[in-house]
């Protein structure tokens, strides 16, 4: 099983917090032979709809020595489990989930914005000491 990354549980408490259902932790992922996972599955009951919403969250920190290095670790991820998905056919949202602090040394810069305005990425940012989330992007 792959290591958790240091916001794992953070993120999780605070998609509970946020009316969500932890669905798989981790979340199987399979092409071929190859077995992978992100990091959590869950889902919440949208009232007014009276459907279930559906989503896959992989958690990155961006500890590392470049900012540029562990996006471009965190995008090609992102981007493998949402063909993934898509070839196995389900119908969860995949969400990449960065602290806020992240958030606003990567993607508040020309760097990130271009990866949010041409809806490459989608991102749920939260608050790493209160364990809440703050924003959906796209909401």
């Amino acid at each position: 099983m792959p290591a958790k990354d240091i916001y794992h549980d953070t993120v999780k408490f605070a998609l509970q917090k946020d009316g969500w259902t932890i669905t798989h932790d981790p979340f199987p992922l399979q092409i071929g032979k190859k077995r992978l996972s992100a990091d959590l599955g869950a889902e919440r009951l949208i009232s007014a709809e009276k459907e279930t919403q559906r989503i896959v969250v992989e958690v990155k920190s961006f500890v590392g020595q470049s900012d540029v290095k562990d996006l471009e670790q965190a995008l090609g991820q992102y981007v493998l489990y949402r063909q993934i998905m898509n070839e196995m056919g389900t119908d969860r949202q995949l969400y990449l989930a960065v602290s806020q602090l992240t958030f606003n040394s990567v993607f508040t810069i020309e760097l990130g914005q271009v990866l949010l305005k041409n809806q490459i990425i989608k991102l749920i940012v939260f608050d790493d000491e209160n364990e809440v989330i703050l924003q959906w992007i796209p909401d």
